[in-house]
């Protein structure tokens, strides 16, 4: 190889610039070394890594390449690159590879500062920034329910991997948007089995908490619930004492409940494209089966298990049947589901916004803390606050023309 030269090609974009570009490199029997192409805003950006055979001509390869590029009204500039610059690229291509999604309504410079800045600041390098959400109007992004997804690849390994990950949720924290930093590997691209938490996080309500306010209860069974979700009380310890107070309760209750239940922003889009795209769904709940099977019934989950609330003579006894729903019940289901459908825990998603939610969380290839408490975000791998549900298939890599 005679020579390495770096190419890079800019202007409005328009049909048959590669192929152009590409088609005057062949006369040459140029060697294709690297290449990338980016547009945005109609604007153009190709980048050819080229390799010169000792036979030919740089001098006049160069020269038709401006010529054709200078034809089609295009920017070109030529930069030499030395072998051991080039033997020191190839090298790096073995380093690991991590996935850095920054989730907001709307996506501003100082937010993408932030994460470039502390990417920068732990020895990952930037390779390919690429936005995963669909273009929206400048109006649109004065609406509530917007979304904004910008997906950096980034290559090295953190120094301090958890040191990281605490400076990122401040960050989120500070400027209210969601980062995510995972690892990207073949698991990322090929997740199968996806589990959620049911109260609070399929649905915008603690089920218990709606029925306690029927039963004329609802201020001790609220201030029972967020102390466990909090982490303060044992789950199954707080289920019995709100349990306890439900106890005469009319079961005609129950349906009107269930039919005034609100469903949390995104979830009948995440779970209608998970479906579509083959995954396996299932609701992981320390609520009741009959509101599990309301909402499996309205989305078509294939697994639900839940707390089987115990009714005698049309009234709620205080009582539930079988084994409870804990956290660690919760990661145990995981586990079979998983084994069941022949799926290796790395491909799963557990969703759950409570301190009962941890286990299966921790054990799952991508733990998702909900709109969650400080504590349970602090633990969990990943958490999404300012988003809804479907923000969770832009941490899977999709983008919005992928989706339904």
């Amino acid at each position: 190889m005679k020579e390495i030269i770096l190419l890079n090609i800019s202007g409005q974009d328009k049909p048959g610039v590669s192929s152009s570009i590409t088609s005057t490199l062949a006369q040459f029997d140029i060697d294709i070394l690297d290449i990338g192409q980016a547009v945005i805003h109609n604007t153009l950006s190709l980048g050819i890594l080229i390799g010169v055979p000792e036979e030919a001509e740089a001098s006049s390869l160069l020269r038709d390449v401006l010529f054709k590029a200078h034809e089609m009204d295009m920017n070109i500039r030529f930069e030499p690159v030395t072998p051991s610059e080039y033997e020191s690229w190839v090298g790096a291509q073995g380093k690991s590879r991590h996935i850095i999604t920054l989730l907001a309504r709307k996506v501003t410079a100082e937010h993408i500062g932030k994460v470039a800045q502390t990417a920068a600041d732990h020895g990952l390098n930037i390779d390919n920034i690429s936005r995963l959400s669909g273009r929206v109007s400048v109006g649109s992004t004065q609406q509530p329910n917007t979304k904004a997804c910008v997906e950096f690849s980034v290559r090295g390994a953190p120094a301090d991997t958890a040191q990281l990950r605490e400076e990122f949720l401040r960050i989120a924290s500070d400027l209210d948007v969601d980062i995510a930093f995972q690892k990207d590997d073949i698991y990322r691209r090929n997740r199968r089995l996806v589990v959620f938490d049911m109260d609070s996080t399929l649905i915008e309500a603690e089920v218990i908490d709606e029925l306690a306010k029927e039963a004329g209860v609802g201020e001790q069974v609220i201030e029972i619930t967020e102390s466990a979700m909090r982490g303060e009380i044992d789950f199954t310890e707080s289920f019995k004492r709100r349990m306890a107070l439900l106890k005469g309760l009319d079961e005609s209750v129950l349906e009107s409940v269930a039919n005034r239940l609100p469903l949390t922003e995104g979830v009948e889009e995440l779970v209608s494209n998970l479906h579509a795209l083959g995954f396996k769904t299932a609701i992981l709940s320390g609520g009741f089966n009959y509101f599990a099977n309301f909402l499996q019934r309205k989305m078509g989950f294939d697994y639900v298990y839940a707390n089987e609330l115990e009714i005698a003579d049309g009234k709620v006894t205080g009582n539930v049947t079988g084994t409870v729903v804990d956290g660690k019940r919760k990661a145990e289901l995981l586990r079979k589901i998983a084994e069941k459908e022949g799926i290796r825990l790395e491909q799963t998603i557990a969703v759950g916004d409570g301190a009962n939610d941890l286990p299966m969380l921790s054990i799952a290839g991508l733990g998702i803390a909900f709109r969650a408490k400080p504590l349970v975000r602090r633990s969990a791998k990943q958490a999404i606050s300012t988003l809804g549900l479907d923000g969770i298939l832009y941490l899977i890599g999709f983008r919005d023309r992928d989706t339904l």
